[in-house]
């Protein structure tokens, strides 16, 4: 009952950080490209900035949107990972460490995602998905290649920290039938 319980919390916290990763992360691409929100992500959001008293809560608002629900698969993927352990607070242990491993892949490849669109999809020139009259055309196109490399990371941080999680549940296996762990 008690791992049934960390499941829920893991769903529940992952929730939480992942809206809170994209309320900050969008505050930072807001400040490389306004436009980007200004232009289009409030618009496809039907956010009225006159309405949330300004463009800085209403890019909060549409970072909190944007990422919350990430957190459900995390939570529910690492969650159901964490099973694999004996004792709930091993699994809650690990599985936090999971989300640890999830976060840094997830800010590692918005990083990366900031020199593709940088030094490639500059250079290289995009029109497909842009809207009309955008100013400031290159720092648009690079937060968008850091918000589509973010939900990237998210996904490759789901199954890294799978990974983490399977290795660690055998070290410990290895430390319990060795009498190290109590």
């Amino acid at each position: 009952m008690r791992k049934f319980g960390v499941f829920a919390a893991t769903t529940f916290i992952a929730i939480l950080l992942s809206g809170l990763y994209g309320i900050i992360h969008d505050q930072v691409t807001y400040t490389i490209s306004p436009e980007y929100f200004t232009k289009l992500k409030c618009q496809k959001f039907g956010i009225d900035p006159a309405k949330l008293g300004g463009y800085r809560r209403s890019v909060a608002l549409v970072g909190f949107l944007a990422s919350w629900w990430m957190g459900i698969f995390i939570g529910i993927m690492l969650g159901l990972t964490g099973l694999i352990f004996r004792h709930h607070k091993i699994m809650r242990k690990v599985i936090m460490n999971g989300i640890k491993v999830t976060l840094f892949t997830t800010i590692l490849f918005g990083f990366a995602g900031y020199l593709w669109g940088r030094f490639y999809l500059v250079p290289k020139g995009v029109d497909g998905w842009l809207p009309e009259n955008i100013v400031d055309k290159d720092h648009f196109i690079i937060v968008g290649s850091i918000h589509n490399f973010s939900y990237l990371g998210g996904i490759a941080g789901i199954f890294l920290a799978i990974i983490y999680m399977v290795r660690r549940r055998f070290f410990v296996r290895r430390k319990i039938s060795t009498g190290a762990l109590p």
